[in-house]
């Protein structure tokens, strides 16, 4: 079965929370918050969140590596969000100001199989560092 774009984008982000085996509540809060406000989640049903952040979970404890875990969230995902995907990864995984060498990997795995150009990926990070900064 095919993921919706918005089912893909809601996987991003829960493999991205999760890639240094931990899923923070400031992380699952994040999700929901994005979620909730982004233009590219209207219409989005957030009451089905929980289900789908279990169902990629899921994915990844029965994959047999995090690449066959990108083709599926990807196999039908418009090259249009390609970037989206990853801004809202760098968003979930910088939230608890902490990023993990697990996590790192992550997000070079991700921009490798959307082939981001490496502006555009520097570009994504910086504006998170940014958004993020505290006093």
């Amino acid at each position: 079965m095919a993921l919706t774009p918005q089912e893909a984008l809601i996987y991003v982000m829960v493999v991205s929370a999760a890639a240094d085996r931990t899923l923070s509540d400031g992380e699952i809060e994040r999700i929901d918050a994005l979620a909730a406000r982004l233009p590219v989640f209207a219409g989005f049903d957030r009451m089905q969140l929980p289900a789908i952040a279990k169902d990629a979970l899921d994915l990844t404890q029965r994959a047999n590596d995090l690449d066959d875990v990108l083709d599926f969230i990807f196999a039908d995902f418009p090259e249009r969000l390609f970037d989206t995907a990853y801004a809202l990864a760098v968003e979930v995984v910088a939230v608890d100001l902490e990023v993990r060498q697990e996590e790192l990997r992550w997000l070079e795995m991700l921009s490798d199989h959307l082939e981001l150009d490496k502006l555009v990926i520097a570009a994504i990070e910086r504006a998170a560092r940014a958004r993020l900064k505290r006093p």
